[in-house]
């Protein structure tokens, strides 16, 4: 039997409410020497940051909303939420306030709930993925997925493979489209190697081919029919390289939020996705994959992007 159809809509995001150019990380010029980097910025992407004050359920509420809003869908309709974080705060003891905060903010009843954190900065791909097989498997009908995450150590928020930012981003997972930005979730694929898992390992190029064959084939097509690839904001030369490795041009590619933004932690496809549709990168019917890698893990999902549907005319009174 066939899945039915599932479809990704309004994906929007925050950010941090404080920009600020790379120069005021404190270490960067440390962090450059200890990682055998050159300080050439425009070599590696290096822009503006962005820092808040906010705390990560704040974040999710905003762009929570931000997404519903967009979508145009009462938040008591809402039957499922997923939350993605690199980190959520504290433990057993106070995560349940937590995600009282977000769902109390964001206005939802008595949606079930799933929070993803293991996956590092493909977790909002793999709730993504999740929420798309909940909604395709007909247990769910509308569902709120949302990445949220900030750096509450100045001293890493230079790491050796990008600048991070604070941020968060949403958008509605459902039976049918919402909104004026809505893509059908054609497929997705993850691959894994569990040796390389470990923080100090190279991402792979491998494990992007390997996620190619998975996700492309299905949908008969090859990695050069994509129009556009949304990844990670990682410093500019990996991004290029990996990409190029894994089958990709280098048109397609989404390389101006490197310095824009910086590294949102999991939300960088998502905002990438606005932010390529903003610059007029879109195609109606094109077809995007949002996909991120982390050292071990490659997960990846297939939009095809719906035409836009017009607001309907207001009414206009008649004389009789």
């Amino acid at each position: 039997m066939n899945p039915a159809p599932a479809y990704l809509s309004a994906p929007s995001y925050v950010l941090g409410e404080h920009e600020a150019d790379h120069t005021t990380i404190a270490n960067l010029h440390a962090r450059a020497r200890e990682f055998g980097m050159p300080p050439k910025a425009a070599l590696w992407g290096w822009g503006t940051v962005r820092r808040t004050a906010k705390s990560l359920e704040t974040l999710a509420v905003e762009s929570g909303t931000a997404a519903l809003r967009a979508a145009g869908v009462d938040p008591g309709t809402v039957d499922g939420l997923i939350v993605c974080s690199t980190k959520f705060p504290g433990g057993p003891r106070t995560h349940g306030r937590f995600v009282e905060a977000v769902m109390t903010g964001i206005g939802l009843g008595d949606a079930a709930f799933t929070g993803i954190t293991l996956n590092r900065c493909t977790n909002l791909l793999v709730g993504l993925r999740t929420a798309h097989a909940l909604v395709a498997a007909g247990q769910h009908r509308r569902m709120l997925v949302l990445s949220t995450d900030r750096i509450t150590d100045e001293s890493v928020r230079m790491e050796n493979f990008a600048l991070f930012s604070d941020g968060a981003a949403a958008c509605v997972v459902g039976a049918e489209p919402h909104g004026a930005d809505a893509y059908e979730m054609v497929g997705g694929a993850s691959a894994q190697d569990p040796t390389s898992l470990d923080w100090s390992n190279e991402i792979s190029s491998d494990l992007a081919r390997l996620v190619n064959e998975r996700v492309l084939t299905a949908a008969d097509m090859k990695p050069g029919d994509l129009d556009g690839v949304l990844h990670l904001n990682l410093f500019k030369p990996l991004v290029v390289m990996k990409e190029r490795q894994a089958g990709f041009s280098a048109d397609q590619l989404f390389l101006d939020n490197i310095s824009r933004v910086g590294h949102c932690f999991a939300a960088d496809p998502l905002i990438n996705l606005v932010d390529r549709g903003t610059a007029g990168q879109l195609r109606d019917r094109g077809h995007y994959l949002l996909a991120a890698s982390v050292p071990g893990v490659r997960v990846s999902v297939l939009l095809h992007k719906l035409p836009a549907v017009p607001a309907p005319a207001a009414p206009t009174s008649q004389e009789h």
